[in-house]
């Protein structure tokens, strides 16, 4: 981890501030920001709650990836990708993204990129569980 990223998979609530915080920077006119939430449905069945689990080691050692890569790859300045593990009730955030740059078309590829590898290369596992029922949800990598 570097002074231009900030990487974290955590049991803890995730804070929205704390990532934009991390990422504002005078010399930025544009902070894109994802913040994943619990819906309440799926599959069109009613959700009661999501258990993350993780390999958190890899999961970290990945995440940091993403972010090296988004800065080499987009004229970002600042990147945040936390992640929550355990279970989340409805509303509740499981993933924030946060990047900063000068321009917004960056920060917005970027945040973008970020999530989309992030869901395909992590090994961060989601169970949504249903009032009749579970079933796991992006069972890969």
């Amino acid at each position: 981890m570097n002074n231009n990223t900030s990487i974290i998979v955590t049991s803890e609530k995730l804070n929205l501030q704390t990532c934009y915080d991390f990422v504002k920077d005078p010399s930025c006119g544009g902070i894109a920001l994802f913040v994943g939430t619990v819906r309440n449905h799926s599959y069109q069945k009613e959700v009661t709650l999501l258990n993350f689990s993780s390999y958190s080691s890899m999961a970290v050692k990945e995440m940091t990836k993403i972010a090296e890569q988004a800065i080499a790859s987009f004229d970002i300045y600042k990147i945040a990708i936390h992640h929550a593990t355990g279970d989340l009730q409805i509303g509740d955030i499981p993933v924030i993204i946060a990047v900063s740059s000068a321009h917004r078309g960056a920060a917005f590829k970027a945040c973008e990129y970020a999530i989309d590898t992030l869901k395909e290369t992590v090994p961060i596992w989601k169970k949504e569980h249903f009032i009749d029922g579970q079933v796991w949800v992006n069972t890969h990598p």
